[in-house]
């Protein structure tokens, strides 16, 4: 371990550490921005482990996301289950879908994997919906626990403190190199003997079980779990644009565009929610035409040139 990793580690401890103290000076209000921010970064490290550096495009986080949400309802208000033990049970039925759709979708690449992905949420929230119209006749579940906003945002930071030591192992490891390789060129690396099938399908299946986790533990805030809710297809989306907006190229990039984009839907739904959908949209026509490499990657170009220019 250089130097440069000791540093990296010991910065990621103070910030997650300042982050841990938030509950302490927010309340009411900022306490929930800062649950939402908590939320999301989560979520957007995550997809970009396995989408930054593959470039794949995955738009299945909803479904992992409202698998975790949605067995912790079924488990609370059909079987009375505690609530922590349905967080274990979401969580590992979220990694054993993704594994499982790992397995047969990451053989397709560019456009069809990201129409597999899309339809993947769409096909379990109308498959979801479909169950309990026909079967259980209620549409809502109730997760009813003591746990405050500020609760479940220090188990969201516990959870961010994982995903950021698992990506910086990652990124130092041989998976990170073939992952790497993979983004660049996938025929060469299957040239130079690495299983890209069995590369991508580690990173996505732990990208999903961070998803169906998070949707688990973030159930208690909503207290009413119903399946439009949480397999929304918008959920994907945001945290798409997120990750890119930040920059994928570094292991806190995703955070760069979370905190300014969380901000901004607050404020659109706030005041004007009916345009949250045309903010979406716009967000990607921007980052796609003029910041393809996220913010981070643009500050870096300008100061590459910067230092090119006095040599």
């Amino acid at each position: 371990m250089t130097s440069g990793d000791v540093k990296q580690l010991v910065w990621g401890a103070i910030l997650l550490a300042l982050a841990a103290c938030v509950p302490l000076v927010a309340n009411g209000y900022w306490m929930s921005i800062a649950l939402t921010i908590a939320m999301f970064t989560v979520l957007s490290t995550s997809w970009a482990l396995f989408s930054g550096p593959t470039h794949y495009i995955s738009l299945a986080t909803a479904a992992f996301f409202g698998v975790g949400g949605f067995l912790v309802g079924t488990g609370m208000s059909d079987y009375n289950t505690d609530y922590w033990t349905m967080v274990v049970i979401a969580s590992l039925a979220g990694t054993v879908l993704a594994f499982l759709v790992g397995l047969a979708t990451l053989r397709l690449s560019g456009v069809y994997f990201v129409i597999f992905t899309l339809g993947l949420a769409e096909m379990i929230r109308t498959l979801v919906s479909w169950i309990q119209n026909n079967f259980t006749g209620s549409r809502g579940l109730y997760v009813l626990t003591d746990l405050g906003e500020a609760d479940i945002y220090i188990h969201l930071v516990l959870v961010a403190a994982l995903v950021y030591l698992a990506g910086w192992w990652i990124a130092r490891s041989r998976l990170g190199f073939a992952m790497r390789i993979i983004g660049n060129d996938e025929m060469v690396a299957r040239h130079v003997g690495i299983n890209t099938a069995f590369s991508k399908v580690i990173l996505f299946t732990f990208s999903g079980f961070v998803a169906s986790l998070v949707g688990a533990l973030i159930a208690p805030r909503y207290t009413y779990i119903e399946p439009n809710g949480v397999f929304s297809p918008e959920l994907s989306f945001i945290v798409v644009i997120m990750a890119l907006l930040g920059g994928t190229g570094r292991l806190w990039g995703p955070i760069v565009g979370v905190i300014p984009f969380a901000l901004l839907q607050e404020y659109i739904n706030a005041n004007y929610s009916n345009y949250s959908t045309l903010v979406l949209g716009i967000a990607f026509l921007v980052i796609v035409y003029f910041l393809p490499h996220g913010v981070l990657g643009r500050l870096e170009e300008t100061w590459a040139k910067r230092r090119r220019s006095t040599w």
